[in-house]
């Protein structure tokens, strides 16, 4: 390695280790625990390569970037972040970071990265969009990974636990979530993101020798299965003596479903052992009527990107944005942002009112019946239906002991968070639309760790 680092961290035994890191692969080394030090540097034509920490006792790391990047273009900035979360990885990829590593980060793994960028002198052009699989320049045109409720921070929070293991991971949600967004992340932002993300389709598996052209395609990269529901008996057998061959360097296995697979499951149409090894680890995506409190974001996001694409500047009204807020949404994110389209040629004015939305929506489909049950579907049946599967899945054996009281914490939980919600957070008023006592919901509140976020507008 040749070159001079600048590193960034507050932290004094990171710098240690990396200056004494760098220093014997060759490298000068400049070390500070200031963000402002470090942009002096930059001014100063100093460093053929950054290693910024994100929160800084002075700044942040990633908000930094642009100013760095228009001094220094040809700059490649290495982030690092004990913000393991994937808002974090993604924030660092928009703002045109190199590369970015959570911590605690592989030495070695970093310094293979440092010695890449100090080799590859790199242009304008950022290294993460040239290293990446074909397809990835087109990720602007998929759903917005966007949302601060706890639903969708949760949601982010499991995806970067499970960007770097090896275990398979199913994605569900309903149609316009973002599903094949999340598999994407996944990979984009892996340790393999430099290798083919390859997604197999049923016309794919309908050939006999599908399954080996896949993995030829893979490379050990990562094949997604998009809409595993989908797949017929023959071609789910073909799926199962694939994934049963893989080796050591095999891909990385995702999949994605928007259909209800345990009932797919009980009812024959999905093979028991395709399931249990495509679900190492489930990410569900909450629709956007579960995390309505994104919808403004959302919509301020559509409307920049509109703009930006050469649309007129529009804004939300507030009783449009209060309609908007109050629709069911069965197409989900891509409705919306269909919808926020429509709205934008259609509004005379540069203020969408809430008559604009109207007219909109008026001829938008109504919610759609919720996967798993009929209309008039009892919850003690729905209960007893999915009780019932669970002991079959146990194949006659029972299942562990403390089945009574992890059955009431999965229907308290929901309870109470959906509770909490429509009180707008304001606990005394949940406590008795429950009818239990302030200090009982309050215990439960920190027993089962519910995030309770007050609002000023109640139900």
């Amino acid at each position: 390695m040749d070159g001079t680092v600048l590193v960034a961290d507050d932290d004094r035994t990171i710098r240690t280790v990396l200056t004494q890191a760098l220093t014997r692969a060759g490298c000068k080394v400049h070390a500070t625990s200031s963000l402002t030090t470090l942009l002096r540097w930059v001014d100063e034509g100093k460093g053929d390569l950054v290693i910024s920490d994100v929160m800084m006792p002075d700044g942040n790391g990633i908000e930094a970037l642009p100013d760095i990047l228009e001094k220094r273009p040809s700059l490649p900035v290495i982030v690092i972040s004990a913000q393991n979360t994937i808002t974090t990885a993604i924030a660092a990829n928009e703002a045109d970071a190199y590369d970015y590593l959570p911590k605690p980060f592989d030495l070695p793994d970093l310094m293979k990265r440092a010695n890449r960028a100090l080799e590859r002198k790199r242009s304008t052009v950022r290294p993460i969009t040239e290293e990446a699989p074909k397809g990835v320049e087109q990720a602007g045109d998929e759903l917005p990974l966007i949302g601060r409720t706890p639903a969708m921070q949760a949601l982010y929070k499991l995806v970067a636990q499970v960007i770097n293991t090896e275990l398979p991971v199913m994605i569900t949600g309903e149609s316009g979530t973002g599903k094949s967004l999340i598999a994407r992340a996944i990979h984009d932002f892996s340790d393999r993101r430099t290798l083919p993300f390859v997604t197999a389709t049923p016309a794919d598996l309908a050939d006999i020798d599908g399954p080996a052209t896949i993995l030829s395609r893979a490379k050990g990269g990562s094949i997604l299965f998009d809409e595993v529901g989908d797949l017929d008996g023959e071609a789910q057998a073909r799926v199962v003596r694939m994934l049963d061959s893989l080796t050591d360097d095999a891909p990385r296995i995702l999949a994605t479903s928007q259909q209800d697979l345990m009932e797919k499951l009980e009812s024959g149409n999905m093979r028991q052992d395709l399931f249990y090894r495509l679900s190492g680890v489930t990410v569900a995506i909450p629709s956007l009527r579960e995390r309505v409190d994104d919808i403004p974001l959302l919509s301020e996001h559509f409307l920049a990107k509109a703009e930006r694409d050469g649309a007129p500047h529009k804004v939300m009204s507030k009783g449009a944005l209060e309609m908007i807020r109050a629709y069911s949404w069965p197409g989900n994110v891509r409705q919306l942002e269909n919808t926020v389209r429509r709205l934008i040629v259609t509004s005379p004015e540069e203020e969408i009112g809430r008559g604009d939305v109207e007219m909109v929506l008026g001829n938008q489909p109504e919610i759609e019946p919720l996967i798993g049950g009929g209309d008039n579907e009892k919850l003690s049946g729905s209960v007893a239906k999915h009780l019932r599967r669970y002991f079959d899945l146990h194949g006659g054996v029972l299942p562990p002991p403390g089945l009574y009281s992890r059955i009431l914490r999965e229907v308290e939980l929901p309870l109470l968070e959906i509770a909490l919600d429509a009180t707008a957070g304001n606990q005394a008023k949940c406590a008795d639309l429950l009818g239990i006592n302030r200090n009982t919901l309050r215990k439960k509140v920190t027993e089962l760790d519910i995030r309770v976020t007050r609002r000023r507008k109640l139900m």
